[in-house]
């Protein structure tokens, strides 16, 4: 088993190292110090599985599990000093949740559990986005590009526009591209800030300008930054009733 340890305290990594010491059928294939190594490390190495601090700066323990989740089937055992994490690390479909400190003992249950259970199917995407849309709006926006990622705050988004199965994000004059579709990113926005103005586009509602009309039977969305969007009959009545 390929294994990677992930937490911003060294000695939390050393009592994890040490632990693992005691079984021959393991590989340590990294050590990351924050949830931007892990997400890099995880990209390129693949492991099977990640020992994963929840608290970290940057990027947290559930974040990193996010932007790693496309594209590969590394397993997640949470490490934490707080046990209020445990009901949601178990919604993205955990293998296990050690509280810190833990023995050599725990553990060794927690490494036999994830050991019989790798290389069955997870359902890690699905319920990942099921735990997002139960939880509070998103703040920020986090988007993989190749082993760079990008952390957008919400507020700072002008629109969105569904391409696919991918959103182009727009923001502060830059566009990022994400794979995930239009209607599951508006399922996790604040439905008080962002606006479904057409089938293709989410406005977000602070950065409308004016509406006009485009034709006699069509209206567009001009933002403040003088970009132009199309504005669908049923996105026309919703931003009228939101001016009125």
């Amino acid at each position: 088993m390929r294994i990677i340890i992930v937490d911003d305290e060294a000695l939390a990594r050393a009592v994890v190292r040490e632990y693992l010491g005691h079984h021959r059928d393991v590989e340590i294939v990294a050590e990351c110090a924050n949830g931007y190594e892990a997400v890099k490390a995880i990209a390129e190495l693949a492991p099977d599985l990640a020992f994963l601090d929840i608290q970290m700066p940057k990027l947290d323990g559930f974040e990193v599990a996010e932007l790693a989740m496309a594209g590969n089937r590394t397993r997640f055992i949470f490490c934490t000093a707080f046990d209020q994490y445990a009901l949601k690390a178990f919604d993205v479909h955990a293998l296990d949740y050690l509280l810190k400190p833990f023995s050599q003992q725990r553990f060794d249950q927690a490494l036999a559990h994830a050991m019989d259970h790798l290389g069955e199917e997870d359902h890690t995407s699905a319920l990942l986005r099921d735990a997002g849309r139960r939880q509070s709006p998103l703040a920020r926006v986090l988007i993989r590009d190749g082993a760079r990622v990008h952390v957008i705050a919400s507020a700072k988004i002008d629109y969105i526009e569904a391409q696919d199965d991918y959103v182009q994000i727009h923001a502060e004059g830059k566009a990022y591209l994400k794979n995930q579709r239009l209607s599951e990113l508006e399922s996790q926005l604040d439905p008080l800030k962002f606006l479904r103005i057409h089938r293709s586009y989410l406005l977000n509602i602070d950065t409308l300008g004016r509406i006009e009309q485009a034709t006699r039977d069509s209206h567009a969305a001009i933002l403040k930054d003088g970009s132009r969007l199309p504005v669908s009959k049923s996105g026309y009545q919703k931003l009228r009733e939101l001016m009125q």
